[in-house]
């Protein structure tokens, strides 16, 4: 349902043949939820591993200067190309987790503040996107502008999500698995909306997007954290290569069958 939700409007302002000749995003399929859920997984653990083993100041550097790295090949790129795509995107949650962790962990601000912060930098990127460009459509991403507004939008996302689900389990005292659990059920809803009551399509697909932040992240952080906290530690360091293997195997499938590319 997500799948049609995202697929079915369609967006006037732009002329269908430049839609196709240079679609800088992937067609939203199940391959695409799985894989985006999988990277907010990553994100979570690897931003966590990295915090431990490094100074804080050198791992936002380095988390920071592989994000440009990767979106400097996605923007050069003249249409979508799933490794690029994908390396964008995971080190997006990387660097958006620990983009989240900095306001709680160094300054000390409580995960509903940050939540709220972040939900409100949403809203504003949201009102000027759809302000200049008068679609939020993830189908209209065919000019640098839009892409730049796009980009914005999955950085905020990301921090979002994982202020959100840090609030949830401790916070609100849930611990990480009865988290992932809850948003596993929320994700459920904007789907239904669309299906049953007519919830507008691109509305739905950024309120599932942001939703699967706080979903991947909240059970990847209960793989990797110790019993102490609720978790089954297998530690962040193994929990972040296996879904690293997983992501990367995905992603080249993706690449050899093309399956979430406009036909």
């Amino acid at each position: 349902m997500i799948d049609d939700m995202a697929t079915s409007q369609v967006n006037t302002t732009i002329a269908p043949a430049a839609r196709r000749a240079v679609s800088k995003v992937p067609e939203v399929t199940a391959y695409f939820w799985i894989v985006k859920i999988l990277t907010t997984g990553m994100g979570e653990t690897t931003s966590d591993y990295l915090a431990h083993r490094l100074d804080p100041i050198v791992a936002v550097l380095l988390t920071g200067t592989l994000l440009a790295a990767a979106l400097a090949l996605q923007f050069r790129a003249r249409t979508y190309i799933a490794w690029k795509y994908w390396a964008s995107v995971t080190m997006v949650s990387v660097f958006g987790t620990m983009a989240a962790d900095v306001l709680h962990v160094v300054l000390g601000v409580p995960y509903l503040v940050s939540t709220a912060f972040f939900a409100a930098a949403l809203a504003l990127v949201f009102t000027v996107w759809y302000a200049s460009e008068r679609t939020l459509s993830i189908h209209g991403i065919v000019t640098a502008r839009r892409e730049l507004f796009y980009w914005a939008t999955v950085m905020t996302t990301f921090a979002l999500g994982t202020a959100t689900g840090d609030m949830t389990a401790v916070t609100g005292h849930l611990g990480y698995l009865a988290s992932g659990v809850a948003f596993a059920l929320l994700i459920a809803l904007p789907a239904l909306a669309y299906r049953w009551l007519r919830m507008n399509a691109v509305l739905a697909f950024w309120a599932a997007y942001v939703l699967t932040r706080p979903l991947g992240a909240s059970f990847a952080d209960w793989m990797g954290v110790s019993h102490g906290r609720g978790g089954l530690a297998l530690g962040t360091g193994p929990v972040s290569l296996v879904l690293a293997v997983v992501i990367a195997g995905f992603v080249g499938y993706l690449t050899a069958t093309r399956k979430d590319t406009a036909r």
